[in-house]
């Protein structure tokens, strides 16, 4: 079967290898046919050889995380032939950590936890992939054209579940969020602001393309001016770019009792002349929080699922901007200017 695959470490090692074997037994009960993979910053940066690991005995890691696929079989009795599926990514530790150990293997706490497609696991760009039963997320059809969006969607339910708990720290009645990022996850990040009835601001260097639109029709605020230029203070900051200055300069806007969730990846190497004092005084004397957020554990995939089912799905299918079939996988790959999320599509 065929299937997008990389050297881990390696640059320029992208390849469609089109004799992979099928999937093995042990990988799970659940067989799925691939119907699409989204494409993110993760794939990317394995493809530039910063990171990824194949699984044990091999030379070549397959790729993608974000999944969607129909059921083939099932001989557990979980799902039936023809659900819509998507498969959890990280699985919790071996060992396991207490937090691994009863389910919460996005806070697995000594890094031995494996990651389709980027850590230790097969992933989902090739034709047919297994799956273990609580793994499988099952999709409403509803969402057969929108669905991969889950990955994504699953990691900004997690951000806002811990957000709302930080919250209940105290009497907690949030009226203002600032996004930081029109990217796919900044976009999800504002949906579920939205779903939750929330005033809803978001930043992003964009002036032009399908960013200030796609804000609109949410009912938020677009901006594109520096963090110090909005005129208010935030109740909850979601930051997804990672942007060093961003980031800092989020942690000093955020309101009395604000909360700053850190969504995004800095890549590191670059120092910034701060006054860390003005802010350790601010998040004291303001009791605010500042906290980093990834990945998702299975609750949040199923809030993930019951936040798509609510949305529009003519916006979020405007967030699918490319897609593009498998044999022209060396398209999807390489970014365009006004892409928000690209598609290598399997099967229709």
């Amino acid at each position: 079967m065929r299937a997008v695959t990389v050297t881990p470490g390696v640059a320029n090692t992208l390849r469609l290898i089109e004799d992979q074997p099928e999937p093995a037994p042990e990988e799970g009960s659940i067989l799925v046919e691939a119907l699409a993979v989204g494409i993110c910053g993760t794939d990317h940066e394995i493809i530039s050889g910063e990171y990824g690991e194949a699984p044990p005995g091999a030379d070549r890691l397959v790729i993608g995380h974000e999944s969607l696929g129909r059921v083939l079989e099932d001989p557990t009795g979980t799902l039936q032939p023809g659900d819509l599926v998507a498969g959890v990514v990280r699985h919790p530790d071996p060992v396991p950590c207490s937090n691994c150990a009863v389910g919460e293997w996005d806070m697995c706490r000594n890094g031995q936890f494996t990651e389709h497609g980027i850590k230790g696991l097969a992933g989902f760009a090739r034709d047919r992939w297994r799956l273990q039963p609580r793994f499988a997320v099952k999709l409403d059809p509803t969402l057969s054209r929108v669905g991969v969006l889950l990955e994504p969607t699953s990691v900004v339910a997690k951000a806002w579940d811990h957000i709302e708990r930080i919250g209940h720290r105290a009497e907690w009645q949030p009226q203002t969020v600032l996004v930081t990022g029109a990217g796919p996850i900044g976009l999800l990040a504002a949906l579920l602001a939205t779903q939750r009835g929330l005033a809803v601001h978001v930043l992003d260097r964009a002036t032009e393309g399908p960013k200030p639109e796609l804000v609109a029709a949410l009912g938020a605020t677009y901006h594109a001016v520096p963090v110090n230029d909005l005129p208010f203070e935030p109740d909850v900051v979601v930051e997804c770019t990672g942007a060093p200055t961003v980031v800092l300069d989020v942690m000093c806007k955020a309101g009395p009792t604000g909360i700053v969730c850190l969504a995004g990846v800095s890549s590191g190497g670059r120092s910034i002349d701060f006054d860390a004092g003005a802010l350790n005084r601010a998040l004291v004397l303001e009791n605010n929080v500042v906290f980093g957020s990834v990945n998702a554990n299975r609750r949040h995939w199923d809030l993930a699922v019951e936040a798509l089912t609510r949305a529009d799905q003519g916006w979020l299918g405007s967030l699918l901007t490319r897609r593009v079939p498998v044999e022209a996988y060396t398209e999807a790959y390489t970014a365009g200017p006004d892409d928000i999320k690209v598609v290598l599509e399997f099967a229709s």
